[in-house]
């Protein structure tokens, strides 16, 4: 009877260069192209030294090394800018070089024989991969937990500069868009990621949790900075409208499935009726995507149970209106004439109040309703639910409007 660990251990340097080669070839390894043979090898050399006292008759197993070295190889290969998928792929590489490998000797060996070896290989790549994505997500971790104190600095060093510079404030949002959109597009990338894998060690999961909360919280920061953009340019006159032949239903469509899953995590039904809406209209598809985007954020915000509706309708004399209607926990009428101004908040008695928002949204939607020359009104009632109405022109118009690429500015 052979001794497979043996064998691994003679023709571990056979072994390393068929898996290389393999690694070079596969056109799904993006990472390892700008590697050289060295990097791509790694800890790999000691994984196979692990292997070869599990396989080993004479040897004890020594799976602290296969732990040691996996995990330092997750480290790495995150420090590298691998994904999840690459590393998996590494690893399934490493499994048919090792059998290509011990083919010949195999095919020698008893069915029990083999049968033990396949179950044994298999066994160690399985605890070489799920150590390694340990490690990978810890290191991931580090990198999300730094990129979270550096969201609570910006938030911190944007509230002192609003203070201190308002005429700074274009300037700052727009450099803030772009820094929190890679930050937030980095966690929902790395979030997808970890969905598609099918089994992940479990305590993994807390940890995706604590992503996610990056996530939600970049999201919440870039809402606030556009609609502080958006009012600092409105007071100061420097809002231009773009005004292009609009689709009223794809543009409610699209927020509704972009905000889908904020809506699913608290459980509500949302329906949209735009059967009686206008085929098109002439307005600002920017300024009005961003005004009904602001409003179905308002209700998600302050509803609990129940529902959200959007209903969208042609009016008489060449007008339209938008409607979104929700279950929540109703306005004050003490407070529905306060409701537009920057920085109101609802006080509520229950949890449905988003405590982290600064009450700029529905600011923010008002004033762009008045750019767009509509008006929005509310009907509320507390404990049942409100109606947020916005009715436009079916087309908007500028007294020096001049056209510029199919657009009039």
């Amino acid at each position: 009877m052979l001794n497979f660990g043996q064998i691994i251990t003679e023709q571990t340097d056979t072994i390393l260069n068929v898996w290389i080669e393999s690694v070079r070839r596969d056109r799904h390894l993006k990472s390892d192209d700008t590697l050289s043979p060295t990097a791509i090898k790694d800890h790999l050399p000691m994984v196979l030294e692990a292997l070869a006292t599990v396989l080993s008759r004479s040897e004890d197993d020594d799976l602290q090394l296969l732990v040691d070295a996996s995990l330092q190889h997750g480290t790495l290969r995150a420090q590298q800018g691998f994904d999840p998928v690459e590393i998996v792929r590494e690893y399934r590489l490493l499994r048919r070089a090792l059998f290509a490998t011990l083919e010949a000797d195999l095919l020698r060996e008893s069915a029990i024989e083999v049968y033990r070896v396949f179950r044994l290989i298999d066994m160690v790549i399985d605890e070489a991969i799920a150590q390694c994505f340990k490690s990978y997500v810890g290191e991931r971790m580090k990198e999300l937990e730094q990129l979270q104190r550096q969201l609570a600095m910006t938030g911190q060093e944007m509230n002192r500069l609003v203070r201190t510079n308002q005429d700074g404030l274009s300037l700052l949002t727009d450099e803030l868009n772009v820094r929190l959109n890679t930050i937030v597009g980095f966690s929902e990338l790395f979030l997808r990621q970890q969905q598609k894998q099918q089994a992940l060690p479990q305590d993994t999961v807390p940890k995706i949790d604590h992503i996610e909360r990056v996530v939600r919280n970049g999201r919440y920061l870039l809402h606030l900075i556009n609609d502080l953009n958006e009012l600092s340019r409105y007071k100061a006159g420097k809002l231009k409208l773009h005004l292009m032949t609009t689709n009223v239903r794809a543009i409610v469509q699209e927020i509704v499935q972009v905000m889908t899953p904020t809506i699913a995590a608290k459980e509500l039904q949302v329906s949209v009726d735009c059967a009686t809406a206008p085929d098109q209209v002439l307005s600002d598809p920017l300024r009005l995507h961003q005004i009904i985007t602001n409003l179905l954020h308002n209700a998600i915000r302050y509803t609990n149970t129940g529902s959200i509706q959007l209903h969208a309708q042609s009016l008489p004399e060449d007008r339209w209106s938008i409607a979104v209607i929700d279950t929540g926990v109703g306005i004050a009428p003490e407070d529905q004439a306060n409701i537009f101004e920057p920085q109101f908040q609802l006080e509520t008695s229950d949890q449905s109040r988003d405590f982290d928002s600064k009450g700029l949204g529905l600011a923010s939607a008002s004033r762009l309703v008045n750019l767009l020359q509509g008006e929005i009104t509310v009907t509320s009632t507390l404990g049942v639910g409100s109606i947020f109405t916005v009715t436009f022109p079916l087309h908007v118009t500028l007294a020096e409007a001049h056209t510029t690429d199919g657009a009039i500015e």
